[in-house]
C-alpha cells in the first residue's frame, strides 16, 4: 500500500509519543483549549460506547440519517487498513473518507498546537476528529468511543444529542475492571446530566442495572432495549417497535440476528437525538448499511482466489467471547438455511480471551487453522493459539498465513464446498482485507 502524507505524519507522532493507554482527559482537554475547543461547536453528536456492536450501531445510524437526507460526519476506531477510515466527512450523496491532504494538514496543526507536551497518539487523532468535524459543515456527527468511556478521549463532548450504550461484556479488563459491573460503569461514563440515553440490548442484568441506575442519577431521559423499544423477525422482515408504534422493515443488510438489536438501537438513538426518520428512510437504511469486517462476505480478491472452489468466505473482526457468541449464532443461521462444513481461519492478540472466543464455535466448526497476526506486536503465536482452540474442544492446527490455510484447505478438501470464517481480531481482519486487495472505501 502506498504511504500517504497522513501516514507519514502519524508515523512521526508514534516516534514522539509511544503507543499506549494512559486514561485521563486532562491532556486532550488542554490540547483542545489551545485549538479553540472545537468539540463544543459540533453539530448534534450521537456518542456510542459498548463492548460489542458500536460500529454496527454507527453504520446503521449513518445510513438512517443519510437516507433521510442529512449530512453526517462519522468517527470510528480502530481502522482496518488505513488511518483515513476513522474519519468520514459529510458530503452530498453520502459521506466520504477524509482526503489525505486535509487529514495530513489537520494532524500537523494539532501536533503543533500540542507544543511537544505529553500526550497519546489516540488523543491527537481524536483532536483531529473534532477540528475536522467543526470545520466541515454537517447536520450530525456520529462518534464511536475508542476504549471504555469515562476516560476515553472522545468523552470531552459536554452535551451530546444522545449517549448510546451498546452490549457490555468482558473485554479490556486490565483497563476497565475484571467484573462486568465495573466495565458497565466505565461505559456509562459517557452519559451527561440531562442528555438523552439509549441502552442497547444487554445480556448481563448486572450491567443493565448499572447503566439504568447511572442514567437515573443523572436525570437522563432513557429508553432501554426490550423495555421501551425492540426489534424482531416476522415473515422474513424486521419489525421495529417503540412507543410510536411499529415499522415493518426489510431484514438488515448486515447478517446475523444480533443486527436486529443493533439496528433498533440506531433507530432509537437517531430519534432520541431529535431527528425524524420516515418509514421510507428506515427501509433504505436497513438495505444500505455497510460495516467492513463484521460478517463481511468476501466474494473476490487475491485470497478468495486461493480458497476451494465454491467456498463461502466470511470475515469478522470480533475478538472476545461475546463477539464469538453472536458470530457463531449468525453462522448457525447460515447453516440452517444452507448447510456447509464450517472452517475457521483465526488470528488473535494476547489481550483477548482466546479460549472463550473459540468456545462459542464448539459443535459448529469442523476445524481451525491458526495464523500469526502480522499487524500487531501482541499477536498470539499460531501454535499457542491452536492450543487455545483445542482447549475449547476444537480440532486445530497452526499455519503460517491465511494464504497457506486456504491453499492447504483447497488441496486437501474433498466434500461439499465449505463455509470459511476468517477472524478473531480487527488487526487480523484489516491485514486480510489488505492482502486480499479489498480495503474499505
Amino acid at each position: 500500500m502506498t504511504t500517504l502524507a497522513a501516514d507519514r505524519e502519524i508515523e512521526h507522532l508514534m516516534t514522539l509519543h509511544p503507543k499506549g493507554f494512559d486514561l485521563s482527559l486532562d491532556r486532550i482537554s488542554r490540547l483542545l483549549e489551545r485549538l479553540g475547543n472545537p468539540q463544543d461547536r459540533l453539530p448534534p453528536v450521537i456518542h456510542i460506547a459498548g463492548t460489542n456492536g458500536k460500529g454496527s450501531c454507527a453504520a446503521f445510524s449513518r445510513a438512517l440519517l443519510e437516507a433521510a437526507g442529512h449530512l453526517v460526519h462519522v468517527h470510528t476506531s480502530p481502522h482496518l487498513v488505513n488511518w483515513h477510515e476513522r474519519y468520514r466527512l459529510a458530503a452530498e450523496g453520502g459521506g466520504k473518507l477524509v482526503d489525505d491532504d486535509v487529514f495530513a494538514e489537520a494532524i500537523a496543526r494539532v501536533a503543533k498546537a500540542n507544543q511537544g507536551q505529553k500526550i497519546t497518539v489516540f488523543e491527537i487523532l481524536t483532536a483531529v476528529t473534532f477540528i475536522l468535524f467543526f470545520e466541515h459543515p454537517a447536520e450530525a456527527a456520529i462518534i464511536e468511543v475508542g476504549l471504555g468511556g469515562r476516560f476515553d478521549a472522545t468523552n470531552v463532548i459536554s452535551r451530546p444529542a444522545v449517549s448510546v450504550i451498546m452490549p457490555v461484556s468482558m473485554d479490556h479488563e486490565a483497563y476497565l475492571g475484571d467484573r462486568v459491573e465495573l466495565i458497565a460503569a466505565e461505559k456509562a461514563g459517557i452519559m451527561k446530566r440531562g442528555c438523552p440515553v439509549v441502552i442497547g440490548a444487554q445480556e448481563s442484568e448486572t450491567a443493565l442495572e448499572v447503566l439504568i441506575e447511572t442514567a437515573e442519577r443523572l436525570d437522563c431521559p432513557t429508553v432501554v432495549y426490550g423495555q421501551d423499544f425492540l426489534a424482531f423477525e416476522e415473515n422474513g422482515r424486521m419489525v421495529y417497535q417503540d412507543e410510536d408504534g411499529l415499522m415493518d422493515l426489510p431484514l438488515p443488510r448486515l447478517p446475523g440476528r444480533h443486527q436486529f438489536a443493533n439496528a433498533a438501537a440506531a433507530i432509537a438513538a437517531v430519534k432520541a437525538a431529535g431527528f425524524e426518520i420516515s418509514h421510507r428512510a428506515a427501509e433504505k437504511a436497513m438495505t444500505s448499511a455497510a460495516w467492513p469486517a463484521r460478517m463481511q462476505k468476501l466474494t473476490q480478491g487475491r485470497l478468495v482466489d486461493l480458497a476451494p472452489k465454491g467456498a463461502e468466505i466470511w470475515l469478522d473482526g470480533g475478538h472476545n467471547p461475546g463477539a464469538g457468541v453472536v458470530i457463531a449464532e449468525a453462522l448457525a443461521e447460515q447453516e440452517e438455511k444452507n448447510p456447509r462444513p464450517l472452517i475457521l481461519v483465526s488470528g488473535m492478540i494476547n489481550t483477548k480471551d482466546q479460549t472463550g472466543y473459540f468456545s462459542a464455535f464448539k459443535g459448529l466448526a469442523r476445524h481451525v487453522y491458526t495464523v500469526p497476526v502480522s499487524k500487531s506486536d501482541a499477536g498470539v503465536p499460531n501454535d499457542e493459539l491452536a492450543l487455545r482452540a483445542t482447549e475449547a474442544g476444537l480440532s486445530a492446527e497452526p499455519v503460517n498465513s491465511v494464504a497457506d490455510a486456504l491453499m492447504l484447505l483447497r488441496d486437501s478438501w474433498d466434500g461439499p464446498a465449505p463455509r470459511i470464517l476468517i477472524g478473531g481480531s480487527l488487526y487480523f481482519a484489516g491485514a486480510v482485507l489488505d492482502e486480499n486487495g479489498t480495503p474499505p472505501t
